[in-house]
């Protein structure tokens, strides 16, 4: 895993799994009949601790500025939660109540029941809109990490949803290839390029997966 553990080639793998999204501004996105904002952006806390804190802020709060828009009147949390952790709240609970205080009225935001996977979250989230709203357009608003747009868009339309992608946290950064390797502190290896190479190759793993069984 050397390899993967400097700047130059942590970048550049990031760079494929987010191919082809860009970052798009809320005003160029259209209308649709609900945001769907995926879970996987805090730390929910141990049993033996009661603090929760950001991982990935970008989701939650582009959702939120997207319903400011006017996009849509109905912003859906997906219910997030560990299998080892049964007695923990799921992620959109947090969600809910965080974005309440922002401003944005309680009859316009929902959860789903606790979900453990993007497959989970689309079953989830379908079955919400079947049972609360039954007349409600299936065009979505799809909110997640840049590297996770891809594999979750493609689940989502599986459940006939009609999916607008609006994808946030982008990892990799636009640098020349001749600026890379001139600058020598890129060549050497880091936990934090370690940690990001890691995490493309699971989402790899992941696609392949889903395109396989699924």
């Amino acid at each position: 895993m050397i390899i993967f553990s400097n700047n130059i080639v942590s970048n550049r793998l990031w760079r494929f799994i987010e191919f082809p999204w860009q970052r798009l501004d809320y005003s160029s996105a259209s209308s649709a009949g609900a945001i769907v904002v995926l879970s996987g952006g805090i730390n929910m806390p141990n049993s033996n601790s009661k603090i929760i804190e950001w991982n990935d802020a970008d989701r939650f709060f582009s959702g939120v500025e997207l319903y400011k828009a006017g996009k849509s009147n109905k912003l859906i949390f997906t219910g997030g939660s560990s299998p080892y952790n049964p007695n923990q709240s799921p992620e959109g609970d947090f969600y809910v109540k965080t974005a309440n205080s922002m401003g944005v009225p309680l009859n316009d935001l929902h959860t789903t029941y606790p979900v453990l996977n993007t497959a989970g979250e689309a079953k989830a989230v379908r079955e919400l809109i079947q049972k609360k709203f039954p007349h409600q357009s299936k065009n979505i608003i799809l909110v997640t990490s840049a590297f996770h747009m891809e594999r979750s868009k493609k689940i989502f339309e599986s459940e006939k949803f009609i999916v607008q992608p609006f994808p946030v946290d982008f990892q990799s950064k636009k640098r020349s290839i001749r600026s890379s390797i001139s600058n020598p502190l890129n060549w050497f290896p880091n936990a934090r390029s370690l940690s990001i190479s890691t995490l493309a190759i699971r989402e790899m793993i992941g696609r392949i997966y889903y395109k396989t069984w699924m």
